[in-house]
């Protein structure tokens, strides 16, 4: 298969794994661990935006960092697209920005690291993406600094005990929020080291980097 085509393929993978995200991100998770309500710091779309970084990194990984950026300016696409339609323009802004940004960041990382371990290159990549993907979007959907943007979300700057429970702490709600969302992506960056592991075998590495 030609690059191109297998390019294109990755792009809508991408696509679809940052819209299936942009629609579960409305449904919570329900249930309790240990007191703590899950509904009230996670949606299931925090268990699929992991597989955007798995995309990227195989991209990556088969035609280099000049392809992975294509798949990802189609995923951005996707997403800002539904985010406006679907939510406030400033919360499709931080989803855009928070997206760009933690992928482009996962693919200069995994760049660099390619020659390494296999595993080291897209561990590193998503745990920093996923971070700074984390910081992004619920400082610029929520913290009042970005009021400039967007009018402030009361409810999601109220101060409360840290996930609900420690009363011990107290921070605006939203910081519980991206606390949570952000250990499930940091569990799934290891998780999604088995597919990649599993599909790199398959894959022909790149020949050329074009950076």
């Amino acid at each position: 298969m030609r690059q191109s085509q297998s390019v294109i393929i990755y792009s809508l993978l991408m696509a679809g794994v940052v819209l299936a995200s942009n629609i579960l991100v409305q449904y919570p998770v329900q249930g309790m661990v240990y007191g703590i309500s899950l509904a009230d710091l996670l949606t299931w779309g925090a268990f699929t935006y992991p597989l955007a970084f798995l995309v990227n990194d195989l991209t990556n990984r088969q035609f280099g960092p000049a392809a992975a950026r294509k798949v990802v300016v189609a995923g951005f696409v996707v997403g800002v697209a539904f985010s406006f339609y679907a939510s406030v323009p400033r919360i499709a802004i931080a989803s855009g920005t928070a997206f760009l940004v933690g992928q482009f960041l996962d693919i200069t990382l995994f760049n660099r690291l390619r020659r390494q371990s296999w595993w080291k290159a897209p561990l590193v990549g998503s745990l920093f993406g996923s971070i700074l993907d984390t910081v992004l979007f619920f400082s610029i959907s929520f913290a009042a600094i970005f009021a400039f943007i967007g009018a402030n979300d009361e409810f999601a700057l109220g101060i409360a005990p840290l996930f609900g429970v420690f009363s011990f702490m107290e921070v605006p709600r939203w910081v519980s929020w991206a606390l949570g969302d952000l250990s499930v992506k940091l569990v799934f960056s290891l998780v999604m080291l088995l597919p990649y592991g599993a599909l790199m075998t398959w894959l022909r590495p790149m020949r050329p980097v074009n950076a």
